[in-house]
């Protein structure tokens, strides 16, 4: 594996952890210590990998010469009841993880376009392209509201009560079949998703960068 794909392969480890740490403090400060009792505010990656989505569907991607990377961690536990905002708590949790890659991608635009002040190598500078491309795309993916992703805790707060409930009633069952919403996502992303998702992330990315 070329350096730069493994250092890719770090990058979106420390990503999707983070992306998971920002759930666990965010219902946190919300007044729910699940993840904290849990130890899931830890920065140690072994405490939020997930075997399917952050190591077998990134390995596949790699091997199959994949144009872009993704994962997954294992989501982080809370209790909604335990929220201060019981209206809006849980959307804020769930946002706040996509917010974190959006955060880790602008941090990395700034240093794109710092390169030449700061001189930094050509070897960094595409790195931190590919970071900026990859916590796009994991931010756009995760809002997809397809339980369990991110979206589908968010979706419901915008809907008439009486489809947010229906909404809600399949979402429950999804998230009570982990491996069926998984390999719903999963599906979902091979016949559809992919492509726009990264069209739109490469878009974004171009424009952020100015490229």
């Amino acid at each position: 594996m070329e350096p730069l794909m493994i250092a890719l392969v770090i990058a979106l480890v420390v990503s999707v952890v983070l992306h998971e740490m920002a759930h666990g403090y965010t219902a946190n400060w919300l007044g729910d210590p699940t993840a904290r009792l849990q130890g899931r505010l830890s920065a140690n990656p072994l405490v939020h990998i997930d075997p399917l989505m952050s190591v077998i569907v990134p390995g596949l991607l790699v091997l199959s010469g994949s144009p872009f990377l993704f994962g997954a961690a294992k989501p982080v536990p809370y209790n909604p009841y335990n929220f201060t905002n019981q209206k809006w708590g849980e959307a804020i949790v769930a946002a706040a993880g996509p917010a974190m890659n959006i955060f880790i991608a602008l941090v990395f635009v700034v240093l794109v376009h710092l390169a030449d002040v700061l001189s930094l190598p050509d070897t960094f500078v595409t790195l931190a392209v590919q970071i900026v491309i990859l916590n796009i795309f994991l931010a756009l993916f995760n809002m997809v509201p397809i339980p369990p992703l991110d979206g589908s805790k968010i979706l419901p707060r915008f809907l008439p009560y009486a489809l947010a409930i229906k909404y809600n009633d399949f979402r429950f069952w999804l998230e009570r079949n982990v491996a069926l919403a998984f390999g719903l996502v999963i599906l979902a992303f091979i016949l559809f998703l992919g492509a726009p998702l990264y069209a739109l992330t490469t878009t974004l990315a171009g424009l952020l960068l100015g490229m």
